[in-house]
Order: C-alpha cells, then sequence, then structure tokens
C-alpha cells in the first residue's frame, strides 16, 4: 500500500496541495495557472519553482503534442542494445579466464567499444565473480618487463657499450671517488646488505637526488637504465620499495655523524670553510590529515599548517649547506642556534665568527649567550608600535644619511639612526640601528653586538643574508626539500642529508667550471651540463663516458674534464675518462 494513502482517509485535500511525484506536481501547477487563473509566479511558489523554469515547464507543455505529457517515466533505461548483443560472447571470453580489461581490449580490436564498467555490470548480473589477483604469468596479452634484482656481485664490468639518459652525473664521480665514501657511512653506521651495502644504497639515492628526481618511488621508469646503475656501483638500480624504506632502518644518530664527516671531507675537496653564517628555518607543509605533526608557519602560503621544520645553516662564503635539523619541535626551536654553535666548535675546534638571522629564530637571552661566546651576530628586532612611537619622536639632527656602496638596490643612501640599548634578558648595551629610506614605510631596526663596526658595512651585510633565501628557494625547486614522502621523520632526515651532500657536490662542480657557474643556481647547472645523454664504454682499464655534441661542451673542456683520469674503488679501480665529440 503507498505512503500517500493515509493522507488522503485524514486530509484529502492534501493530495491535491502537496504533490508526492514529479509528474503530479507539473500536473497541479499548470492546472493552477490554466485553470484557477493564478499568475505565473504564484504558481510557482506555491509549487515550489522558480520564476523561469515555471515558465519553461508553461511552454512546453503549450507546445507538446504528447498526450502522456504527465506520464511517469521509467527509472532508467530498460535494455542496452550495444552490451545486450555482446552479452554472450563476453560470458565465454570470461569462462576462458579474461579479465574485464582482457575483454574489452579484445572487443575493441573487433570493432566494438565496450568500457570494462559496463562489462563488469554484465558478469555481475550473471553471476561471475570478480577475477582473484594473478602473477604476470597468467596475465593475457602484454606483460609488464622486469629488471634483475640488485646484487654488487652481479655488475658486469667486461668490456662492452651501454647509452645512458644519465650521463651528465658522471661528472660528479671525481669528487665521490676522492672522498673516503665508504668509511664515512660505515663509521656512521648506515645498514647495508650483503647485495647493496650501504654505499651502494646511498650512491643510488644520491644519484636521483643529483638529477632532481622529486621521490625516490619515481626510479621504476629508470630501472633499466645501466649507466645509473654503474655510477652507484649495482647491476641494476635499487627497485622503489628498497629505497622508499630504507631510511626507515637508518638510526637518527647516523645523520650527524654522517654531515660532520661529509663536510669535513668536501673541505679537503677545495669547499673552504667560511667564517660568516646565515641561519633561518624552512617549514616542510605536510597534507595529511591524520599527522601527528606540529603547526608551523609557511612563508610561501602565509598562514600556518601541520609540517616539519627544518633549521638550516649556509656559508655565506661558499653558499653550502654546512648543518641542517629536520627534528626541531617548537618548544626547541629557540636554542637550535646554541647547538649549531656547539656543532662547529666540536667540528673545527672554534666557535663560528658570525651568525645572521632573523628575528624570530631565537630569544633576547640566546643572543646574551652568543655574546659571551664572543661570537658576532646580527639580527632584526621585532617592531612594536610603542617602539616606532620612540623612534619617530628621535629629533632629526639625531639621524644621519649614509651611502651603500656595492649594492645594487634603488635604495642607496637611507638614513640611519645609531643607537646603544638596553633588552631584557641580554647583559650589558647591545647596538640598536634603525634604518630608514630602504622602500619600506616603517624602519628596519638592526640589533648587532659589533660595536665599532661601520654601519655601511653592517646593512650590506645584513642584505646578503637574503642569499640563503634564494639558497632555500634553490633547495626547495631543485632538491625537493618540499617533496614530504611521509610524515614520518626519519624519511625528512634521509632526504635533508641528500640535499645537503647534493649541494655540496653541485658547488663544487661549479667551482671546478668557473665562468659564473661557482654561484649559480643547481637547476641552471643541471640544466647546462647534468641534463645529457652519453654513451659509456666500459674497456679492461676505463670507464669512457662520451658526451655528446652540446652548447656547453666547450666550457667543460676548458676546466679540464677532458684530461681527468681517476680511479673509482667500487667499479674495480678503472680509471673514468670523460670524451667529447
Amino acid at each position: 500500500m503507498s505512503k500517500s494513502l493515509p493522507n488522503r482517509l485524514t486530509n484529502p485535500a492534501r493530495f491535491f496541495l502537496e504533490p508526492s511525484t514529479a509528474s503530479h506536481r507539473q500536473y497541479e501547477a499548470l492546472r493552477a495557472y490554466f485553470v484557477e487563473g493564478l499568475s505565473s509566479s504564484e504558481a510557482a511558489t506555491r509549487f515550489g519553482y522558480t520564476p523561469g523554469s515555471f515558465r519553461v515547464l508553461c511552454h512546453q507543455f503549450r507546445h507538446s503534442d504528447d498526450l502522456q505529457f504527465f506520464a511517469q517515466a521509467a527509472n532508467g533505461p530498460q535494455s542496452s542494445p550495444k552490451s545486450d548483443s555482446l552479452r554472450e560472447r563476453i560470458i565465454q571470453m570470461r569462462k576462458q579466464n579474461f579479465s574485464i580489461y582482457d575483454i574489452s581490449e579484445a572487443l575493441r580490436e573487433a570493432g566494438t567499444d565496450l568500457s570494462p564498467a559496463s562489462i563488469a555490470v554484465i558478469l555481475k548480473e550473471d553471476g561471475f565473480a570478480r577475477l582473484p589477483r594473478r602473477g604476470d604469468e597468467e596475465r593475457l596479452g602484454a606483460r609488464v618487463a622486469k629488471a634483475a634484482t640488485a646484487d654488487c656481485k652481479q655488475l658486469d664490468l667486461s668490456p662492452h657499450r651501454l647509452r645512458t639518459k644519465f650521463g651528465g652525473i658522471f661528472l660528479f664521480l671525481p669528487d665521490l671517488a676522492r672522498l673516503p665514501f665508504d668509511l664515512m657511512l660505515k663509521e656512521a653506521g648506515l645498514p647495508g646488505s650483503s647485495q647493496i651495502p650501504a654505499a651502494h644504497a646511498w650512491r643510488s639515492l644520491l644519484a636521483l637526488k643529483l638529477f632532481g628526481n622529486a621521490r625516490p618511488s619515481h626510479v621504476m621508469s629508470s630501472v633499466f637504465d645501466q649507466g645509473l646503475a654503474l655510477f652507484a656501483g649495482l647491476n641494476v638500480i635499487p627497485k622503489r620499495a628498497f629505497l622508499t624504506e630504507y631510511s626507515c632502518r637508518v638510526k637518527p644518530a647516523c645523520y650527524p655523524k654522517l654531515m660532520r664527516s661529509w663536510f669535513d671531507e668536501c673541505a679537503k675537496l677545495g669547499l673552504k670553510q667560511g667564517h660568516s653564517f646565515d641561519l633561518d628555518f624552512h617549514t616542510i607543509p605536510s597534507h595529511g590529515e591524520d599527522t601527528l605533526l606540529e603547526k608551523h608557519y609557511v612563508s610561501k602560503r602565509s598562514r600556518r599548517q601541520k609540517g616539519m621544520l627544518v633549521f638550516l645553516v649556509e656559508d655565506s662564503d661558499t653558499r653550502v649547506f654546512c648543518y641542517g635539523n629536520s627534528a626541531v619541535r617548537k618548544n626547541q626551536q629557540n636554542d637550535e642556534v646554541l647547538r649549531f654553535v656547539e656543532y662547529w666548535r666540536e667540528r673545527t675546534g672554534q666557535v663560528p665568527n658570525e651568525l645572521v638571522f632573523d628575528s624570530k629564530l631565537t630569544t633576547y637571552p640566546n643572543l646574551n649567550k652568543l655574546n659571551l661566546l664572543g661570537i658576532n651576530f646580527m639580527t632584526l628586532r621585532r617592531r612594536s608600535q610603542q617602539m616606532l612611537q620612540a623612534i619617530h619622536q628621535e629629533p632629526l639632527s639625531a639621524w644621519r644619511r649614509i651611502k651603500l656602496d656595492g649594492v645594487s638596490r634603488a635604495y642607496k643612501t637611507p638614513r640611519i639612526l645609531d643607537q646603544k640599548i638596553e633588552l631584557t634578558g641580554y647583559d650589558g648595551l647591545i647596538r640598536q640601528i634603525s634604518i630608514a629610506d630602504l622602500g619600506h614605510e616603517e624602519p628596519t631596526i638592526l640589533l648587532t653586538n659589533q660595536l665599532h663596526r661601520s654601519p655601511a658595512k653592517l646593512i650590506t651585510r645584513y642584505a646578503q643574508r637574503m642569499i640563503i633565501e634564494n639558497g632555500i628557494a634553490d633547495g626547495i625547486d631543485f632538491f625537493h626539500i618540499d617533496a614530504l614522502s611521509s610524515t614520518v621523520a626519519l624519511k625528512v632526515n634521509c632526504d635533508l642529508q641528500l640535499t645537503l651532500m647534493g649541494s655540496s657536490l653541485y658547488r663544487l662542480l661549479g667551482k671546478k667550471i668557473g665562468k659564473g657557474y661557482d654561484t649559480a643556481k643547481s637547476r641552471h647547472i643541471f640544466r647546462d651540463f647534468i641534463d645529457a645523454p652519453a654513451q659509456v664504454t666500459i674497456t679492461e682499464t676505463e670507464i669512457q663516458v662520451q658526451f655528446y655534441k652540446r652548447a656547453h661542451n666547450p666550457l667543460l673542456l676548458a676546466a679540464g674534464f677532458a684530461d681527468i683520469e681517476v680511479p673509482i674503488p667500487w667499479l674495480d679501480n678503472k680509471r673514468l675518462r670523460f670524451i667529447f665529440d
């Protein structure tokens, strides 16, 4: 019995005033308009139409010759001539263990295009269950080719020739070969196996990082490239599962040891250690919903969101990241600068000469600790309304204009107010320089414990700190720091260490090439030199990497790459040699 019958018994008028079906509502609305004489807007309001849709309904009724205008249409098509005619054929193919995709492909080859979803509906109607998951040998048609299992003992170094799209990464091999790479990883405690030792696993990850791969999981399109495997010292590059899970086997204590030894050894290759450092935080945003991460400020989005807070230190002389920590919590971030000082003292036997950072990096008591350690620092001060009012109340005679030399900017003659002030938590006086006419509405306030250095040099040095933001942007853009592959901090630590190592190798390569590449961004070096296919010839004594003609090859020739003959320890000490067409 229909649900509307009780309403007809208790209140028959509701059946006509509150129609329950679309056709009934159309009928009552049109009757009210054409028979009862209601206006178009009144009829539309009474039966829930918009004025426009009701006018369309009246138009359709006037121009319809169909006597079944108010007949309720059946729900959906009652038959499908296309699929019904193929039903028997589809059933026969399923009985031969064809999947819905195999059936769809077979029908397409026969001239009939039927989607896998439509085929699945037909099979379900006839009582067929889904096929169990099948192995590659059970599948019909084309099969995915399988690469061999990665094994350093299966590496073929007999004379032969191969072609690789990763030819450019061999330009990093001379520097890697001069490092005690295997010993560094062993002392750091990185895990490995008999088939893929730690050094081979790490070179595989580093090769992908040097080539700008966003994630190790993207390696599957390159597992058959023998050049990539040769760089790592393996017969084939490890697969996605190994590379993505390797970081989970690394103890967090391994990374500081590896970072320390890496930069010590890079210094022996000519990557000098400077005396002034730029410090900054960067948030790697996480887009998951159920993550147990803290919220941090993301500058490029101008908002706070969940993510990993990374602390980075760049050597201002060499423009290389010399320290990184991705395990920073909110309650620890103010003291991270002190941890870097301790790290640098353990590494070099002395504290850094100068640190430059922004206002939110640490606190005034920590500035006092830096001062007591004899470390020169430079930072900005957060502006408050009270502070700005006090600055504006200073007489014009207290301000003086200076000239910034060697600065390529529009505002070269700012006005400054040079004062010595007291800060809460800071013992003694600290120098405060208020800088106006820099293109900002409010003055910039610089704090430093360098009481006798000229204001022009201080301002120029702080302006150079913006280079670290460009350096971080380079790391984000090319090394994909923001490609947070997992909310597990272990993976972020691994990716950060690979980024630090990749940054050093690119800087060493740029220094060798010169001609402006010593300060060029990594992406620029990659585009001109690294993204280059090559033909690799393995002989009894040599590994010859032959580059095809490219516009920038003369720069490599001028840098002496054609004269390099370096033995590669993990390739049976065969000598690496570059050949240019």
